[in-house]
């Protein structure tokens, strides 16, 4: 016998089916592709030494390493641009999976607290593990990344009125502050304050082969787990009752979701340091372009992250030459008044 949860969860679904738009969706994931591939090259291309178009194609198809252009585009820019690309993906995503999840339109990994959690467990690893490889600091990034987002979970539960997406909001905010506090307090005791600025400020540039060599596979086995997961999170978006009406095992799906997360948002902090906002700004966008199915928001969430992340990085590198600015400072100045024009509307869905 059919349920009324069940029933009514049949309506949402056909009601999500409805605003969903999967023709736009091919045609976002197209332009998007395009869009990332010409701001990759681009990127590339400009610098302190300008490169044709022509040489970075030549320099990427047949590499020579006699050639001082080549080494530059091969040894510097190509894994710097890569690495924002995959940050830029890390967090679109995390923030996609996050809000549909939670079904709080303002979660961030920066909001709440996993950016905060994996850069201040990095401030530990450099101030007592000085040797520690690269690998056990990512590793390091995902136990702060955890450890943030369970403290924000944990104060925000206390409230009385349940955990509403604002309340959430404000615990993220500060749990997110203390724990920086905190970070930036055992960088000035231990004076390591200049092997943190990086992560601090926020930026791709010393971005190696090697760090992409050993962030590649977490991060692929994450993507692919959240294209697998996201039909269930669509289902979980709905209500946590119509999606258990619908058949679906909630907390199985919960317990995955934020794993995927902590892999995602540990990874991009290790790489970028607490870069805030990509995960609030870009699944909202791809959520308004391609409706509320998160086969497409989380597919579009991935393509238009690394394109904003890789245009932050140029514009950092193009403002002051040859000073960089932080992109975390860029993409905050376009976060913040998101944030607030989300706020000011309640939390209530774009």
């Amino acid at each position: 016998m059919t349920t009324s949860t069940g029933v009514g969860g049949l309506r949402d679904l056909d009601e999500l089916q409805k605003r969903s738009h999967p023709v736009r969706g091919v045609v976002a994931l197209i332009v998007g592709v395009i869009g990332l591939i010409l701001s990759i090259g681009l990127s590339i291309s400009l610098g302190a030494a300008d490169i044709s178009l022509r040489t970075v194609w030549t320099a990427i198809i047949h590499f020579s390493p006699d050639l001082t252009t080549h080494q530059i585009i091969h040894d510097i820019r190509l894994p710097r641009v890569l690495g924002a690309a995959l940050v830029g993906a890390c967090f679109a995503v995390a923030g996609a999976i996050m809000q549909g999840m939670t079904r709080n339109p303002l979660a961030d990994s920066g909001l709440l607290g996993l950016n905060s959690g994996a850069a201040f467990m990095l401030a530990i690893c450099f101030a007592f593990f000085p040797d520690l490889s690269y690998m056990y600091m990512i590793l390091w990034s995902f136990v702060g990344a955890g450890l943030g987002v369970a403290i924000v979970y944990g104060v925000g539960s206390l409230s009385k009125g349940g955990l509403t997406p604002m309340r959430l909001v404000l615990a993220g905010a500060a749990v997110s502050a203390l724990l920086g506090a905190l970070g930036e307090g055992v960088a000035l005791y231990y004076r390591i304050g200049q092997d943190l600025a990086f992560w601090y400020a926020g930026g791709v540039s010393g971005t190696k082969w090697y760090h992409l060599q050993i962030l590649s596979p977490w991060i692929l086995a994450a993507m692919i787990g959240a294209l697998i997961l996201s039909r269930s999170i669509t289902l979980l978006s709905l209500g946590e009752e119509i999606a258990i009406g619908l058949g679906q095992r909630t907390n199985v799906v919960k317990i995955w979701g934020i794993l995927i997360v902590l892999v995602l948002a540990g990874a991009a902090v290790s790489v970028v340091g607490a870069v805030g906002f990509v995960g609030l700004i870009v699944p909202h966008l791809t959520r308004y372009i391609v409706g509320h199915d998160y086969r497409w928001i989380i597919s579009c969430s991935f393509i238009y992250g690394a394109l904003l992340v890789v245009l932050a990085d140029l514009v950092a590198r193009m403002i002051n030459p040859p000073y960089e600015t932080p992109i975390g400072a860029l993409i905050a100045f376009i976060g913040v008044p998101f944030f607030l024009y989300l706020a000011r509307k309640g939390g209530k869905e774009l």
